[in-house]
């Protein structure tokens, strides 16, 4: 296997993390409650299961058509601007939808009108996000540095669903959609401060077209990538239709409603803390092979809400589960970072998400036919089925089962000017070791969206 030439790290140093950090944690601390509240604002508007799918695919559908344009408009622009720009978009249209919701008025149209307009956002912002996060990381922390990164992230998320679910209950889903809303004014304000001087500029491509062959070269000749991508354009879009349209309803009908159902969102996100904090320690050398054999329990919660089983028992497989999938998420990202150049991390990261979420909505927009056609139970059954099927298939694909970590490269020594200082060495020791720490997760995001495939790097999806 080819090994691409090294990155170079942004320069934007600690200020820049903690500000990326910071906006990664305020959006996905108000994203999870907003997953919870646009599912319940639908239901109480009148709409069925099968509307909640509709909100759920209007909002992916224009995510699936911008997407491959916004991987190359991302690696053609600075960044940071998209990312403020669709931060920008998401917060308007999150405070129309909770302004429709408050005031009673909302209607199926407008709801889906609303999340499509978001959704067009998330196509440009995810790319971006996601680059800037990979070209930021030091090669020799990036496994540490992702799993601190996303541990921030979902620590955000467990906050941001527990918190949602209660106040959807006790004050209706209106409010919590009007401080997601808020929530995107902060972190589009955090970061338009951030400072890319550092990041070298992009050459110029032969256009818009040039530029996504080029991507689909780059993303085309790597089996593994392609493979997984594959694999997750089945288990993303069954495991979408089933957390973001049955799972309320099994909720309000066997859970005893919206504060379970956040309870249980909960838990995947501590699991997701817990496996990032065992991959701060754990570094496999099979990286794929490692983070595959752990997407298998990704079937479990489908399969908890067929029975369904008992609120408290859904918490522990939630939790479970979250822990898995984080293995995989810290892995995939440190193969993109490893094997990716930095200037097609944008476009090779929108093939990524083009096929990974491709499916969802016309998973969820069928979730309801489904459940009325074969009952809720053997389509959740279903859902779980085809995780185990298609993670098993790209187990037969060998890069999947063999690409290896790159031993991790040593430090750069900076030499000391003789006339410096006598505390001025250890400064720069000191200097040194921070810079490695503070690349440990600097900025990433799939924000606002769908649901998100759980390898990638990124926000809490708000239909």
């Amino acid at each position: 296997m080819t090994t691409p030439p090294a990155s170079t790290p942004s320069t934007g140093g600690r200020r820049n993390y903690l500000l990326l950090t910071a906006a990664a944690f305020v959006t996905n601390l108000g994203g999870a409650g907003a997953m919870i509240a646009s599912a319940f604002a639908v239901l109480e508007s009148g709409g069925s299961g099968g509307d909640v799918g509709l909100v759920v695919a209007s909002r992916t559908l224009p995510l699936v058509v911008f997407l491959l344009i916004g991987g190359a408009v991302a690696d053609r622009l600075p960044r940071h601007r998209v990312m403020v720009a669709a931060n920008t978009v998401n917060c308007v249209s999150q405070a129309a939808f909770a302004a429709l919701v408050l005031a009673g008025e909302a209607r199926l149209w407008q709801m889906m009108l609303l999340a499509g307009l978001g959704g067009a956002a998330q196509a440009f912002f995810g790319p971006a996000s996601e680059g800037m996060l990979l070209s930021s990381v030091p090669p020799g922390q990036a496994s540490r540095a992702f799993a601190v990164y996303r541990m921030a992230m979902h620590g955000a998320s467990l906050g941001g669903a527990a918190l949602g679910g209660a106040m959807v209950a006790a004050m209706g889903p209106g409010w919590v959609l009007a401080v997601d809303a808020a929530a995107f004014a902060v972190a589009a304000s955090l970061r338009a401060l951030l400072d890319v001087r550092g990041i070298a500029p992009r050459e110029p491509g032969g256009g818009m077209l040039s530029d996504l062959r080029e991507g689909w070269r780059e993303f085309a000749s790597r089996p593994w990538l392609w493979g997984i991508v594959v694999q997750f354009s089945v288990a993303n879009a069954v495991v979408g239709a089933a957390e973001a349209v049955y799972g309320p309803l099994v909720a309000r009908d066997s859970l005893g409603g919206a504060g379970p159902w956040g309870l249980a969102l909960a838990a995947f996100g501590a699991g997701t803390l817990a496996g990032g904090l065992l991959m701060t320690r754990w570094r496999p050398r099979r990286l794929l092979l490692a983070g595959t054999l752990c997407v298998f329990p990704l079937a479990l919660p489908s399969a908890a809400l067929a029975v369904p089983v008992p609120a408290e028992v859904l918490w522990g497989v939630m939790f479970l589960t979250g822990v898995t999938v984080e293995v995989f998420g810290v892995s995939w990202m440190t193969a993109l970072h490893q094997e990716i150049p930095e200037d097609k991390l944008s476009r090779v990261s929108a093939y990524d998400w083009f096929g990974s979420i491709a499916m969802v909505p016309v998973a969820t927009a069928l979730a309801g036919p489904a459940e009325s056609a074969f009952g809720r139970g053997p389509a959740l059954w279903g859902c779980a089925g085809l995780v185990v099927l298609v993670t098993a298939a790209v187990l037969l694909v060998p890069d999947v089962r063999n690409l290896t970590r790159h031993p991790k490269p040593p430090l750069p020594t900076i030499p000391t000017p003789r006339d410096a200082s006598p505390g001025a060495e250890a400064a720069t020791e000191a200097d040194t070791g921070t810079a490695a720490g503070t690349g440990s997760g600097t900025e990433a995001g799939t924000e606002a969206g769908t649901p998100r495939p759980p390898r990638t790097t990124g926000e809490v999806p708000t239909p």
